[in-house]
């Protein structure tokens, strides 16, 4: 038997002031979108903002449906939009923040699988990690690449029928 280690690094950021111009302006895209969220059986709203190596900002929100199954994340919502509209635009960054009915969650909420895999099929796509910023009111957490986020992940090599 063999054992192994998997550690991520996250950057904790108490400010909003300590980031760049950039991500400062893709949280605030994030809450801009995090009002606009259709949460009404669970009240529980998620905003999400990418942005593009173009420059351009993408952002989305959760989608509830009474059929829970049929609704959609934000973080989905943004990425797929973006890659519809813009598909040879890799993703530099991405910010992800979360409301209850109180207001901006205290700690930072992170993706759930589903979204996780999406995240980490926007890298794999493009050949390039991106910064994930998880927004909360005591903390920023920045996230270097959706592989910290999903470490034991499925890339597809077992659907590349014939390839080695």
């Amino acid at each position: 038997m063999k054992n192994t280690t998997i550690s991520i690094q996250i950057e904790v950021y108490d400010k909003q002031s300590e980031l760049t111009n950039n991500e400062q302006k893709l949280l605030t895209a994030a809450s801009e979108a995090c009002q606009k969220a259709y949460a009404p059986y669970s009240e529980f709203k998620v905003g999400a903002a990418a942005l593009l190596d173009n420059g351009e900002i993408i952002s989305g929100s959760n989608q509830e449906n009474a059929a829970y199954p049929s609704g959609l994340c934000a973080e989905r919502v943004t990425l797929f939009y973006a890659n519809a509209q813009y598909p040879n635009t890799a993703v530099v960054s991405m910010a992800i923040i979360a409301m209850n009915k109180n207001g901006v969650i205290e700690t930072p909420v992170a993706p759930c699988g589903a979204c996780r895999q999406v995240m980490l099929q926007t890298e794999l796509r493009f050949k390039k990690a991106y910064d994930i910023l998880l927004v909360g009111n005591s903390s920023i957490q920045k996230i270097k690449s959706s592989k910290d986020l999903l470490p034991l992940s499925f890339i597809g090599e077992g659907l590349l029928k014939g390839k080695k």
